[in-house]
């Protein structure tokens, strides 16, 4: 135990999960910035429902949406129009994109040390157990399936904001980036 809990204090006080879901939100790290947040998709649609529900729930991060892989590389690399482009914190990574396809550019991105840190998402309508077992083969943080299901999609982009934005640690944390 740490952080000033015994075995003791957890007897003393038992809690439920009816207790746990009384309590305030997690508020997360305490960051004086703001998070960069990459988004790269190609459906419109998609976009701007991320966009939204970001917004909606009014996450302390900059929303970057690219449309395709090589736009993604380029900006991960800071090349052409992309040379003062802010070093992502977070990346939700379609695969099923234009020029270079999600596991090209999670492959790129977790090949480049400077890079692999960066924690990728893939946000994708695959369900396919090839394009899971290759995202993790490739080292994807996270998959999340997208669903037809508005309510269902926006309590799965809650989720990730919640614990992506506010609940861990992000190499980044304590960096000058």
């Amino acid at each position: 135990m740490h952080m000033g809990m015994s075995r003791e204090n957890l007897e003393q006080q038992p809690i439920s999960l009816r207790d746990l879901r009384k309590r305030q939100p997690h508020t997360g790290q305490a960051r004086n910035r703001q998070l960069e947040v990459l988004i790269v998709e190609d459906n419109r649609g998609d976009s701007e429902l991320l966009r939204s529900a970001f917004s909606e729930w009014q996450a302390e991060a900059r929303l970057t949406i690219l449309g395709d892989g090589e736009q993604a590389l380029a900006y991960l690399y800071r090349t052409g129009s992309y040379a003062g482009a802010a070093r992502p914190d977070l990346i939700l990574l379609d695969l099923n994109l234009p020029r270079k396809t999600g596991l090209e550019v999670l492959a790129a991105i977790k090949n480049d040390p400077a890079l692999r840190q960066i924690p990728v998402v893939v946000l994708t309508s695959s369900e396919s157990p090839d394009d899971v077992s290759g995202a993790y083969e490739l080292h994807a943080n996270s998959y999340l399936t997208k669903t037809a299901d508005l309510y269902e999609y926006f309590a799965k982009i809650r989720a990730l904001e919640e614990f992506w934005l506010t609940t861990v640690r992000l190499p980044s944390d304590g960096q000058v980036v």
